[in-house]
């Protein structure tokens, strides 16, 4: 008899503007194929299929400040059942890893938390776009708020000609906002199990705390 493929492993990177996510998404989704021996699919959010690209255009799009939270909230989620019908769920059953760059828990924060919805309809939302289709492993890299911006701010400089994009021009109170809804949704398990790790330390030393947990679950 054929043993039965071993499903894969899925981990989101998650925390707020700054904290380094895409550094760690790509050093981990390296360190998992190296000493692993998985093959790796990385993904974002919002984005990561054709369909996810173009309504990320729109979210991040900084002329439409006025979009409310239910509109984004939507808009996010139809990118993540795109994604998860088109992208993760076949990696999974492939037997492969998916590292995503943020994943449900940003919707349960930015538009459950910052934007007043409350995290029990974010999540309603996604039990009917995507069902189980949750990470094994949501890490949050917490920064201080006023941190996060400072760093996104020169990030821009050096890549994007200083524009911030329609989330990050929201300022400080909203990012304070934002970095509460992490720690607390984070503790409560909210979007399934979480770990919040300092994400003020060098990216080298973030890493090896992120490969720590990940070892768990792989």
């Amino acid at each position: 008899m054929t043993p039965a493929k071993r499903r894969g492993v899925f981990i989101a990177i998650e925390g707020p503007d700054g904290a380094g996510k895409s550094t760690q998404a790509a050093m981990l989704a390296e360190r998992i194929e190296r000493e692993a021996r998985l093959r790796v699919v990385r993904v974002r959010e919002p984005g990561g299929t054709p369909t996810g690209e173009r309504v990320r255009e729109v979210l991040l799009d900084p002329k439409l400040a006025a979009m409310c939270p239910w509109t984004e909230l939507l808009l996010y989620m139809a990118s993540r059942a795109q994604l998860v019908e088109e992208v993760i769920r076949p990696a999974l059953a492939a037997g492969h890893a998916v590292v995503s760059d943020r994943f449900l828990l940003s919707s349960v924060v930015y538009q459950g938390y910052a934007g007043a919805i409350g995290p029990r309809p974010v999540l309603t939302l996604a039990r009917a776009a995507f069902k189980d289709c949750l990470p094994d492993l949501t890490v949050v890299v917490d920064v201080p708020a006023a941190e996060g911006l400072s760093r996104s701010s020169r990030r821009r400089r050096g890549a994007r000609g200083g524009k911030a994009d329609r989330v990050e021009a929201k300022g400080l109170a909203y990012a304070e906002k934002v970095r509460a809804g992490f720690l607390d949704a984070a503790k409560r398990r909210l979007a399934g199990r979480s770990v919040i790790l300092d994400g003020r330390a060098p990216a080298g030393e973030v890493a090896e705390d992120i490969w720590h947990e990940v070892r768990r679950v792989l």
